[in-house]
């Protein structure tokens, strides 16, 4: 199912961007399967500190636990951008989940929709803002191939073969059925408290 459920996404959809594990990232990954029905969800967390600030250019220079240095831009979205000090720790939460629904004799259009929203801090807060959306996509059903383990799906731009692994989804799956991919995603990023020094220690 799981195979099923990368394929058509990916397919279908066109244009879902794939999950790319982040350096400097833990990172976790679960798959939930079902007849006719799997998701699999993706997780990381990346803690960096803040190294160096240009407020003229509104950039941060970050430095991740392995080492990692990276300048990035920061858009207008993060309000309290003059509240962020050198020595401050950000964090950045990552999340994806992975949809693929089989719909028995499904009557709906072929389509692809999406939706976004985002949130920021308020005024006197820590920086922070936060993001996400959407992507969902319908497709038929055109051709099942049992032998050869191969679902053609025709989504709203092409259509696309898929080679299944499981022999158990694929007896469910028939011409005149849809296939429905949800693909959602989340990020959000916050400024922490830098962690107090440890006192030296003196004999």
């Amino acid at each position: 199912m799981r195979k099923l459920i990368l394929s058509a996404a990916i397919a279908a959809a066109a244009s879902i961007p794939a999950y790319a594990q982040k350096p400097d990232a833990t990172a976790e990954k679960v798959t939930e399967t079902s007849p006719g029905k799997g998701t699999i969800t993706n997780t990381a967390k990346i803690t960096a500190s803040v190294e160096a600030i240009d407020s003229a250019a509104r950039t941060v220079t970050l430095k991740g636990p392995r080492g990692k240095v990276v300048t990035l831009a920061v858009g207008p979205e993060v309000k309290n951008f003059a509240q962020v000090k050198v020595g401050d720790r950000v964090v950045v939460r990552y999340a994806e989940a992975l949809t693929l629904e089989l719909k028995k004799d499904g009557k709906e259009l072929r389509q692809r929709s999406e939706r976004e929203g985002s949130a920021v801090a308020q005024p006197g807060e820590r920086p922070g803002a936060a993001a996400g959306r959407q992507i969902t996509v319908i497709a038929d059903v055109t051709a099942v191939d049992r032998k050869k383990m191969i679902v053609t799906l025709r989504g709203p731009k092409q259509t696309v073969d898929l080679k299944l692994r499981d022999p158990e989804q694929i007896k469910l799956v028939k011409i005149g059925d849809q296939v429905e991919a949800t693909y959602q995603e989340a990020m959000a990023v916050s400024v922490e408290p830098a962690p107090k020094a440890k006192a030296a220690v003196t004999k």
